[in-house]
C-alpha cells in the first residue's frame, strides 16, 4: 500500500517560521475535517523539515477523495499521519495521543511517538502472487522499491531463496521518498525457485528479511510472528515448476 504523486504546495516550515514557533515547542498536531476529526502528532523537527501543506496533486487542485481543499503531506511517513481536510495544526509541547495514533500505543511513550519513518522496502511486481509464467526462457524481474529516507542508492535479486544476491538495473531516476523502477534479467530453467528483492537507501540501511526482524524482537519466526508497525521487510515469492507463482511465505 504506497503512492507516488507530484504535490504542489507550501512548506509546512515556512507557515510554522511565519506564526512563530516558540521555543518550547517539540510537536505539531495536526487535525482533519473529518468527522472523526482524525489527526497525528508528528515531531516538530520533521515538520520543519520537508513537510508540506498540499493543494495540489498531480498537476491539478486535491480531488475531495484525497483531501480538498488541503492535505498536509509527511514524506517517508506512513499513510495515517498524511492528514486529509486539513483545518488546523496546533504546536504543543509533548507527545499527544490522538485519534489515529491509537495504533502505535507503546509502554514506551518514546517508542510510540519515533516509529513513524518507514525503512527502506522493495517488491517485485513480474512475476509476483497469482502471476503465471509460460515455461522456461528469458524474463525480466520488474519491481519497484521505495526508501524510509533519502533515495534508493540500489536493489538486489536473489532467485535462490536468498542465498545469493546480484545487482539489479535501477530503471528510474532515483528522488527522494518516491518510487524508484528496478529490473533484472533472468532466466529460469524450469525448477521451482523463490525470488527475493532488497534494496539500499542513501543511508545505507539495508532492507531486512524477516528472519531478521524477528531476531531484532528476540521472537520465534514461526507461523505465529507478526511484523510489529510498518512492515518493510523481504516479500519472496515462490515460482512453482508449473509456473505459477504465489506468495513464498505461506
Amino acid at each position: 500500500m504506497t503512492s507516488c504523486a507530484e504535490w504542489s504546495g507550501v512548506p509546512l516550515s515556512l507557515l510554522l517560521k511565519e506564526a512563530g514557533v516558540q521555543n518550547a515547542a517539540s510537536w505539531i498536531v495536526a487535525e482533519g475535517a473529518e468527522e472523526v476529526k482524525g489527526s497525528s502528532s508528528i515531531p516538530l523537527a520533521k515538520a520543519m523539515d520537508d513537510c508540506m501543506v498540499c493543494y495540489g496533486m498531480n498537476g491539478e487542485p486535491i480531488r475531495p477523495q484525497q483531501g480538498f481543499p488541503l492535505r498536509l503531506m509527511v514524506p517517508g511517513f506512513e499513510g495515517i499521519y498524511q492528514i486529509k481536510y486539513l483545518r488546523r495544526i496546533k504546536v504543543v509541547d509533548r507527545y499527544y495521543m490522538t485519534y489515529d495514533d491509537y495504533g502505535h500505543i507503546s509502554p514506551d511513550p518514546k517508542v510510540a511517538a519515533l516509529t513513524h519513518q518507514i525503512g527502506p522496502k522493495s517488491v517485485i511486481t513480474f512475476p509476483s502472487g497469482g502471476q503465471q509464467l509460460s515455461g522456461p526462457g528469458y524474463y525480466e524481474i520488474t519491481g519497484l522499491a521505495w526508501p524510509g529516507a533519502g533515495a534508493i542508492r540500489g536493489v538486489e535479486i536473489s532467485t535462490d531463496s536468498g542465498r545469493s544476491w546480484k545487482n539489479a538495473d535501477l530503471r528510474s531516476p532515483a528522488h527522494r521518498m518516491a518510487h524508484t523502477r528496478f529490473g533484472f534479467h533472468w532466466r529460469w530453467d524450469g525448477k521451482e525457485c523463490v525470488l527475493m528483492s532488497r534494496c539500499t537507501d542513501e543511508l545505507g540501511t539495508v532492507q531486512p528479511t524477516r528472519a531478521a526482524v524477528a531476531k531484532y524482537w528476540n521472537k520465534p519466526l514461526d507461523d505465529k510472528f507478526r511484523i510489529q508497525g510498518a512492515d518493510n521487510s523481504v516479500q519472496p515469492w515462490k515460482v512453482t515448476s508449473d509456473g505459477s507463482v504465489e506468495n513464498g511465505l505461506s
